[in-house]
């Protein structure tokens, strides 16, 4: 389990090695991504609260990376954070993200970035559910949720 000590040191020393990684120019991304996609992952926006995808969606799945499908998030961990955007309570593995300081718009906030590809996906706090205390808060144009398949 991440807890908030793990996430302060992440961004202070250094984040996990991702178990790949990722780069395209910046053109590849552009093709890529649809213009909320790009403005979120790759310009570090922000979509509007409530009319999103994954919001109010609580259907089992996992949630990968719309930039390069790495698995980030399983719907186990989502929650209901009356934030405006999908909240989640853990990643789906300790080297899922990669965290850093953020003291843009004149906040204090640590910033969550996919750890194989760099794109933004939102911010985490200290303010979730026990027991480890997370709120993820994510844009959901940065995911795209996948059912998992039982065998």
């Amino acid at each position: 389990m991440i807890r908030w000590i793990d996430i302060l040191t992440f961004a202070r020393y250094g984040n996990p090695e991702p178990p790949q990684r990722l780069e395209r120019p910046d053109a590849e991304w552009q093709q890529q991504l649809t213009p909320a996609q790009y403005q979120v992952l790759r310009q570090h926006a922000t979509e509007p609260p409530y009319r999103n995808a994954y919001c109010r969606s609580y259907e089992p799945g996992r949630y990968h990376c719309a930039g390069c499908n790495a698995v980030l998030f399983d719907s186990a961990t989502k929650y209901h954070a009356i934030s405006g955007w999908p909240s989640f309570i853990q990643p789906a593995t300790r080297a899922a993200l990669r965290y850093h300081f953020d003291d843009s718009h004149h906040m204090q906030r640590i910033e969550v970035r996919c750890n194989c590809c760099g794109s933004h996906l939102g911010h985490v706090f200290p303010d979730g559910p026990a027991p480890a205390g997370l709120r993820y808060c994510i844009n959901s144009v940065s995911l795209e949720r996948r059912a998992t398949s039982s065998l």
